[in-house]
């Protein structure tokens, strides 16, 4: 895969032109754009600059409405619900994440889910942004089919992204988990193919049901492997269900007949705590700093191997990003480019 290295600003810049165009109000695609950038200089290409072509042909087929605001449905003490009304993703997380902070200040949790929304890309930014706050934070998205159930050969399960965030103890980045519900995200298929290379370990099965490490062959049969095998099928099930449930919206099977693309018209849950009712700051560094010295000093399985806590992967991409530009696929800037 041909690739190229640009600066942070360039990108931003690029991908707010192109939203402008596509009828965005210049507020809204300085964010989106931002987000878009820092996702890929987190290293997450697949969600970050890989993802604004699709986004714009969502605009242009009336999936996302670049103009809507979400709007306030439900509200019993803690809890908000509201209506994304088809809005863009990234701007919609965003809202009901500051919402939810701000319920977190009022009563120690704060939870915001909101229906009829749209892809909110990196799941993972949303958990940092209420981590670096300082508050903790479990979110979740539920999404349109393209995993099958466990046992079975037809995709019926979203691909339901699963966030935890908590401060980090020594105020530098906060411990994150982001993970889709299969072995590798469509995302990180998409990515791997571009570089020609093959997954680390097999990901889902082939057209005649062998798992594989083609990410190629797996996008093809569309049969990704859910992590935990019936375990990951279950956990994503539930995500689903529960995400509908504690929105009013609709699950898997009510996007799947929408045929709003991916993510369109999902529901999404965000559930915000203020450590500080629970603990002291000392004792959170402290229970933070233990946890990740503890785990990081196991002896890595393999020569020259190492052990990182959740989200502190990100780190080498900072340093080469910083060094060298941001990386990105010659074709996919070309698309860009072309918006």
């Amino acid at each position: 895969m041909d690739a190229m290295r640009l600066a942070f600003g360039e990108i931003k810049s690029e991908i707010k032109r192109v939203l402008v165009k596509y009828g965005m109000p210049e507020e809204k695609a300085e964010t989106c754009a931002r987000i878009h950038t820092e996702t890929a200089y987190d290293g997450v290409y697949s969600h970050g600059t890989n993802r604004v072509a699709r986004f714009v042909n969502y605009i242009q087929k009336g999936w996302v409405d670049v103009n809507a605001e979400p709007s306030l449905e439900r509200e019993f003490g803690a809890i908000r619900v509201y209506n994304g009304n088809m809005g863009p993703g990234i701007l919609n997380a965003l809202y009901c994440t500051d919402r939810a902070m701000e319920l977190a200040d009022q009563y120690g949790i704060g939870m915001v889910g909101i229906r009829n929304t749209t892809h909110w890309m990196r799941g993972g930014t949303y958990g940092l942004y209420a981590a670096r706050k300082g508050y903790a934070a479990i979110m979740w998205t539920n999404t349109e089919s393209c995993m099958p159930p466990w046992g079975g050969r037809e995709c019926r399960l979203g691909n339901n992204p699963f966030v935890m965030a908590v401060p980090s103890a020594d105020g530098s980045e906060p411990l994150q988990l982001d993970m889709a519900m299969s072995q590798y995200s469509y995302g990180k298929l998409q990515v791997t193919r571009l570089a020609g290379e093959k997954l680390p370990y097999p990901g889902g099965f082939d057209d005649e049901g062998n798992l594989t490490d083609d990410p190629g062959a797996i996008e093809k049969s569309r049969r990704v492997l859910p992590v935990g095998y019936w375990k990951g099928s279950a956990f994503s099930f539930m995500l689903d269900i529960l995400g509908s449930v504690l929105t009013d919206g609709i699950g898997a099977a009510g996007m799947d007949q929408k045929g709003y693309g991916s993510c369109g018209g999902c529901s999404q849950v965000m559930i915000v705590v203020d450590p500080g009712r629970t603990t002291t700051d000392a004792h959170m560094k402290e229970i933070v700093d233990t946890a990740v010295r503890y785990v990081k000093s196991s002896a890595p399985s393999e020569e020259g191997g190492s052990v990182r806590a959740p989200g502190q992967g990100s780190a080498r991409f900072h340093e080469e990003h910083d060094s060298l530009g941001i990386y990105v696929d010659d074709d996919v800037w070309k698309e860009i480019q072309s918006l």
